[in-house]
């Protein structure tokens, strides 16, 4: 059971840092072929989380931290499903007898986890389940330590790490992508889709913007190449949206006018779209 509740100062702190979380560039690639693998088994994730209340990219995310997206494995640990899970928890699924589908032991996962009864699926309610799933061992007894089940690959993780069970080690660094920087990624390619009130769409509905950063228009031109300091100011005015999160690399391209659009109604001027 989760020790830590989700209070009104957690919900900010993890809202904060996913707002203000950064791919670090040498990782860039390796995120993006794990979105896109998640993204390809949509609806498989989608299959079991629609019965249960949970969506789809919350299994998906969990999926690649507990089992490396192998469907041969249990989403509770990895353990293959040829037999019932040998590591913590063990002995499940309880009923039914192995091989397992892959569903069946999903829907026993998070059922066990609790999910099934979870309502909060905002940013911070999704961030604070994750961090639930590993358990709150770095915030209790490390919080100098962000959890790197969270923020590796990020700019809020350097280093720090239980290598083993109750064996923190300060200069071990986790090789894992973090949970909370394939949401985000997830979010940057709109994979993961948001209402107006910035909290994730279950399906693939459509968010609104409500004002305007019109005043860039003269200044930024759509461009998949050009990289600007002006054009990296416009992507964190942008992100300031509710639903709208664009990676700050200066360059104004697709995914920058596609947000701008989200706000002004309209591409940056020079996008062929427009």
């Amino acid at each position: 059971m989760p020790t830590v509740k989700l209070t009104t100062g957690l919900k900010k702190e993890y809202q904060q840092l996913f707002d203000t979380c950064m791919i670090r560039p040498g990782r860039a690639q390796q995120v993006e072929t794990l979105v896109s693998r998640i993204a390809q088994n949509r609806s498989r994730y989608a299959t079991v989380g629609d019965g249960l209340g949970i969506p789809w990219y919350f299994i998906g995310v969990v999926h690649n931290m507990e089992a490396s997206l192998n469907f041969k494995t249990h989403l509770h640990n990895g353990d293959p499903l040829t037999a019932r899970t040998i590591q913590v928890p063990a002995g499940r699924p309880k009923t039914g007898a192995p091989p397992f589908s892959w569903e069946e032991s999903a829907a026993d996962a998070l059922r066990f986890e609790g999910l099934h009864q979870w309502t909060d699926w905002s940013i911070p309610g999704i961030l604070y389940k994750m961090e639930a799933y590993n358990g709150f061992g770095y915030r209790t007894g490390h919080p100098e330590v962000l959890s790197p089940y969270l923020w590796s690959f990020s700019n809020h993780y350097t280093r720090g790490k239980f290598v083993a069970d109750g064996a923190f080690s300060p200069d071990a660094v986790s090789q894992q992508c973090g949970a909370a920087i394939l949401l985000r990624r997830m979010a940057e390619t709109g994979t993961l889709k948001f209402d107006p009130a910035g909290v994730p769409l279950f399906g693939d509905e459509q968010s609104s913007g409500a004002t305007t950063v019109a005043q860039f228009e003269p200044f930024v031109k759509f461009s998949n190449t050009e990289k600007s300091d002006l054009a990296a100011e416009l992507q964190r005015a942008l992100n300031n949206f509710p639903g709208i999160f664009v990676k700050v690399d200066g360059i104004p391209g697709d995914k920058t006018s596609e947000a701008f659009k989200k706000v002004t109604g309209h591409f940056l001027m020079g996008d062929p779209r427009a």
